[in-house]
């Protein structure tokens, strides 16, 4: 899903109603606060605040999650390479999904071999 100017992730996916499959486990970042609440199957890493700090098990649980969510972080990183979605896309609007899906399948074919 994209959209036109800076919009938060968490917003983008309430207004794109994509419905995720119940039994999908979605692991997100603190980004997403509130998905629980859409999507029972979701697993958030532990938010500290200044009068509770964080304790042994919860950053044991946060580095767990972290671990789970990396290769998600890389790949992201991959397809920023290409400047398509980390600068101004200043081509044709109409073609933006067909360029993007072609650098998604590049980075694919590289993770793959």
């Amino acid at each position: 899903m994209f959209s036109n100017g800076k919009k938060h992730d968490f917003k983008l996916y309430k207004e794109s109603k994509i419905h995720i499959h119940k039994d999908a486990m979605v692991i997100t970042d603190t980004g997403f606060l509130g998905i629980d609440k859409l999507h029972a199957n979701s697993i958030l890493p532990k938010k500290r605040s200044k009068k509770k700090p964080l304790t042994k098990e919860d950053k044991l649980f946060n580095k767990t999650v972290s671990s789970d969510r990396v290769v998600n972080e890389h790949i992201i990183g991959f397809i920023k390479r290409f400047k398509i979605i980390s600068e101004r896309y200043r081509n044709r609007r109409k073609r933006f999904g067909l360029r993007f899906n072609l650098i998604a399948g590049i980075c694919n074919f590289d993770k793959k071999n």
